[in-house]
């Protein structure tokens, strides 16, 4: 467990802020901040600093920090050189426990600047202060406004939490948040975050978690994670005890430098690491702004139709009751009603739900007539269920309704409906705001008509509901808020793996670099990881009377070189001995040969395990079809050792090419559970055996019966 200090109430909840730096000018930061603090309605005593204004917005202002009676926040927005003394003297004799510095020209810019950020740094640490920043645009929160920028959205109680590496980013994510109409409850802006970063945030709200009062939506904008194992342990527990976390990670698309030497160097990148993270913790990962506000607001739905108790219930450890089975409920296949006045969106919408693997359901038989009685000629109820423009609010309301307490097979609505409509959208709207209170089932507002229908659309969304107004953005959300697992258990799967044997045999290798294929069995016997039979030797004979024995045809494969096909050293379908012995003399002579396998031919789906070895984050492990299809497809998914089965089932089952695992158009499907288990296994390998900085298990071959490895490669590099 992490033991957080570095947030304090002087941040949270100061009763004294003095802003250094403060003015008159709101056009520029320092007046701005005062401005904003002045409008939220702090209740606490404002002080400014500023040695040319003798008052600033109305406040009597000192010319001199020295002059500054005892004070519990400092807000600095002054040039960086004069922040590091001007902290000392705060912190040492007025008292001041919490600093935000807005300034930028820090160690994200020259060394001068770092320095000077270290000197604050010693300065906090010295004195346990807190600090936010600096190069950050500050803190928002229902008791202080210390923010120089806009919007200020609206700030509730069960609000989103807001949590931003960058300034810039965290202003348009709130442009876009706003105009939805999604609340929060506060903005994290941390800036450089030398002393709080977005680790210890989430630390901070998982220890002080109290589910009758915080807010359960998480969001965050993510630049660099600088300890994986803080974030993943603190989101998979706030998540655990029932709040719901989506994050968008910016910068993962460098491959950073590896040798590429296997299909899972090749392949893997600190995106993978990134993924796979996300998977374990549970995080739902958005990839836009636009995607992260609207998985906040789906959160906003969600969340209102789950009873607080139940989260109250989990908190206190009873993850098998109640709470648990409502969090559960989200990784279902959710069935969805769709209620509309126009056509074309719902059959948009419907071709986005079923593409995320989503149902809308035929609705259909004696309720469906009944309903269809019930509207204008012309109205459909097959689903989507379309009131035509001419529908009125009591239309739309016993839609809803049917949707609520008769139709069996739905689990949630979505209402499209904006112009043209030929009913007044006002009415229509508080048709809509009552359902959305007294239905058990979510329902989800889609309501296009932000230009010809603005002022309508915020009335609405000022009785503290949300908007989605696209369709499509919304279903390609929902989906990922469905797809993505629950935490994963901290627990490591041990059964049948022999630990102790795996680290003799990874102590008796002497040397830096891609290991024997005898190392190679014997590792995989002790994870019990079937390979196919096979000898390896430098003799004919030898490997011509294990061919015999396991019976032809065989497989011949050059031991030496890295990539076998690219030198010609794989030969399929052996069938007699001669054929065996004029490979063996073929392959012998390629450069680099050290010996030549022998293997059992069997047939089956080419599937594909790889692991790399990435700092901070640990092993990677990634899945797909194998082959020459790992490298041209690049479909595989991700997960972070030690790997549980519901994640391995989750990599496999969010695969591109899942249908052709579980079987399509006539053809078998692979056996997925072994599938699973032989992932499970190899991450629990990898767990107790860091050396390994490569694997790729690749193909394994499989049926609806057996996965076996065929082929593998392991690098190991020790210290």
């Amino acid at each position: 467990m992490y033991i957080c200090l570095m947030i304090n109430q002087e941040l949270l909840k100061p009763n004294s802020i003095v802003v250094i730096g403060g003015s008159n000018n709101v056009h520029k930061p320092g007046g701005a901040i005062v401005r904003n603090i002045i409008s939220g309605g702090y209740n606490g005593t404002l002080r400014i600093v500023n040695p040319k204004e003798d008052e600033v917005q109305g406040i009597k202002v000192f010319h001199d920090a020295s002059e500054l009676p005892p004070t519990e926040l400092a807000i600095l927005v002054i040039p960086a050189k004069m922040c590091p003394d001007t902290v000392d003297l705060l912190a040492a004799e007025k008292g001041v426990r919490a600093f935000i510095i807005i300034s930028a020209g820090f160690g994200e810019e020259t060394k001068e600047g770092a320095a000077f950020e270290q000197r604050i740094l010693d300065t906090c640490n010295r004195y346990g202060a807190s600090l936010i920043g600096p190069n950050c645009i500050g803190l928002l929160t229902r008791h202080h406004h210390s923010v120089f920028t806009k919007p200020i959205p609206n700030l509730h109680p069960k609000g989103v939490d807001f949590i931003s590496g960058s300034g810039a980013t965290a202003v348009f994510i709130l442009e876009s948040a706003v105009i939805k109409g999604l609340q929060f409850n506060s903005v994290w802006s941390i800036g450089n975050g030398k002393l709080i970063g977005i680790e210890d945030v989430l630390q901070y709200m998982d220890e002080h978690f109290n589910p009758e009062t915080d807010s359960r939506v998480k969001l965050l904008y993510i630049e660099n994670i600088s300890n994986p194992d803080k974030l993943l342990f603190h989101a998979a527990s706030l998540i655990r005890k029932g709040c719901r976390i989506a994050a968008i990670k910016a910068g993962s698309s460098e491959s950073g430098s590896r040798a590429a030497s296997s299909h899972t160097g090749a392949i893997a990148s600190s995106d993978s690491a990134v993924e796979a993270l996300f998977r374990k913790a549970g995080i739902v990962r958005c990839f836009s702004r636009e995607e992260l506000t609207t998985v906040g607001c789906i959160f906003h739905s969600l969340e209102s139709k789950v009873d607080s108790t139940e989260f109250a219930a989990a908190s206190r450890g009873n993850i098998g009751a109640a709470a648990n089975s409502a969090l559960n409920a989200l990784h279902s296949t959710l069935r969805v009603a769709i209620v509309t006045h126009a056509g074309g969106p719902g059959v948009m919408l419907t071709d986005a739900l079923s593409k995320g693997g989503l149902q809308v359901p035929k609705l259909e038989g004696p309720i469906a007539d009944e309903l269809k009685s019930k509207l204008f000629p012309g109205s459909s109820v097959a689903n989507p269920i379309d009131i035509l423009a001419t529908g009125t609010p009591e239309h739309l309301g016993l839609a809803i309704d049917y949707c609520e307490q008769r139709f069996d097979n739905i689990d949630a609505i979505m209402v499209i409906f904006g112009t043209p409509g030929l009913v007044t959208l006002y009415e229509a709207y508080d048709m809509l705001h009552k359902k959305i209170l007294s239905c058990r089932k979510p329902i989800f507002p889609i309501l296009p008509s932000l230009h010809t229908a603005g002022p309508e659309v915020d009335e609405f969304l000022k009785k503290g509901h949300v908007n989605f107004s696209d369709e499509v953005t919304l279903a390609t959300a929902l989906t990922q808020v469905i797809q993505t697992p629950p935490p994963a258990p901290p627990e490591i799967e041990l059964f049948g793996v022999d630990v102790p044997r795996i680290r003799d045999v990874i102590s008796s290798v002497r040397e830096n670099g891609y290991v024997s294929p005898n190392v190679v069995r014997e590792l995989f016997n002790c994870a019990g990881i079937p390979m196919v039979p096979e000898m390896v030797s430098t003799s004919k004979e030898e490997l011509t009377a294990f061919a015999e024995k396991v019976g032809y045809p065989v497989v011949a494969k050059v031991v030496g070189p890295i990539h076998k096909s690219d030198v010609g050293g794989v030969a399929l379908n052996i069938r007699t001995a001669e054929h065996l012995a004029l490979e063996f003399d073929r392959m012998m002579q390629i450069a680099d040969a050290t010996g030549v396998m022998v293997q059992k031919m069997i047939s089956g789906t080419e599937v594909f395990i790889g692991a790399k070895y990435e700092e901070r984050f640990g092993h990677v492990v990634l899945c797909g079809l194998g082959g020459i299809f790992v490298e041209v497809l690049k479909d595989v998914s991700s997960g972070l050792a030690p790997l549980s089965y519901n994640e391995a089932f989750s990599m496999i089952r969010s695969l591109r090419s899942y249908k052709i695992i579980k079987g399509t158009r006539g053809q078998r499907g692979i056996n997925e559970q072994k599938y699973a288990e032989i992932i499970v296994r190899l991450s629990t390998l990898l767990r107790f055996a860091r050396e390994i900085k490569e694997m790729d298990i690749n193909p394994l071959l499989a049926d609806e019966n057996n996965v076996i490895a065929v082929d593998a490669r392991i690098r190991i590099e020790k210290d």
